[in-house]
């Protein structure tokens, strides 16, 4: 969790970044796991449970890199702010719908986040989105549909009130918030440290999630309370490692391996709740990574296009 300017001086150590990259997304699928034996708690308690626990670790990695007086220092706290509400917004619509729907069809429908910050760039941003990416999207939101049919043609039956299709319209509209939410990070990261954002993130989701309790938190069993801290902790610590993995690697190296977590995510599923993948998961799935992948291709090569121009041409003035 380190500025921008200060990653400029660490070497490049590409397994190291792909090996924490794994090991965040493993302990995430760990979280989501957890939240998922919790059972049937209200989203927003979760998101207090998952934001407040989830400052241990990072506080307790902030203090070790003795940036824990300045963390919280800012000269756009509403921006901050902004970022907090998009981003626990996303936040509970996710967890809602991960404890309406199997965990591996959970992830494969998180995987139209990306797919989505390419759409909001070039709309929102003035972003550059050439027919290739567009392609590349098309062909990823062709599986979004597939992985989630099955419970839409419920709603088209007639059977709004059905949990798994109410499930997928919460994990969909979680992306779309979540691709905003990004966006909101990006704009951050020209001026703040990641440790700033954040803790300002975790503060804010934390007071959200705890206004939520007027309407109605659920009284926790032992078990629940112990499933829901893990969570929070999970979640904190999978974000340090996750962080870290971009001071070693560029994003481009270490992207790919987010698709991991369909892989362990199907295991947990099968393993510990019983879920079996459809045929609808695996397929569609398939589709969105292969998209995915197309896109974070094609966004090395733009990027490796970049780079040599920056260096044919000098800086003018």
């Amino acid at each position: 969790m380190v500025a921008a300017s200060e990653t400029a001086t660490i070497p490049r150590r590409p397994l190291i970044g792909i090996a924490l990259k794994v090991m965040s997304v493993a302990i995430f699928v760990g979280m989501q796991s957890c939240i998922k034996a919790a059972g049937q708690v209200p989203a927003g308690q979760i998101v207090f449970f998952r934001s407040f626990f989830a400052m241990l670790p990072i506080l307790a990695m902030v203090a070790w890199q003795h940036e824990l007086t300045t963390a919280f220092r800012t000269q756009r706290p509403f921006s901050h702010i902004a970022r907090g509400l998009v981003g626990v917004t996303s936040m509970g619509l996710g967890f809602y719908g991960l404890t309406k729907i199997p965990l591996p069809e959970w992830v494969t429908l998180n995987y139209a986040q990306p797919l989505l910050i390419v759409v909001f760039s070039a709309l929102f941003m003035g972003e550059v989105v050439r027919v290739f990416r567009w392609t590349a999207v098309a062909i990823g939101f062709v599986g979004v549909v597939i992985v989630a049919w099955p419970n839409l043609t419920l709603i088209s039956g007639g059977d709004l009130g059905n949990d798994e299709a109410l499930g997928v319209i919460a994990v969909l509209c979680s992306a779309a918030v979540s691709a905003v939410a990004i966006l909101l990070v990006r704009r951050l990261v020209y001026t703040e440290k990641s440790s700033t954002i954040v803790l300002w993130f975790s503060v804010t989701a934390t007071v959200v999630g705890l206004l939520t309790f007027p309407f109605g938190w659920a009284m926790l069993t032992p078990a629940q309370t112990g499933f829901l801290v893990g969570a929070g902790i999970c979640g904190g610590i999978a974000q340090i490692f996750m962080t870290e993995s971009y001071r070693h690697a560029d994003m481009s190296t270490v992207a790919p391996f987010e698709y991991t977590s369909l892989i362990l995510a199907i295991a947990v599923g099968y393993f510990v709740f019983g879920d079996l993948p459809t045929i609808y998961t695996l397929v569609g799935g398939s589709i969105i990574v292969a998209a995915g992948l197309l896109i974070i291709w094609r966004e090395h090569r733009l990027g490796l296009e970049r780079g040599k121009a920056r260096k044919l041409v000098p800086p003018q003035g």
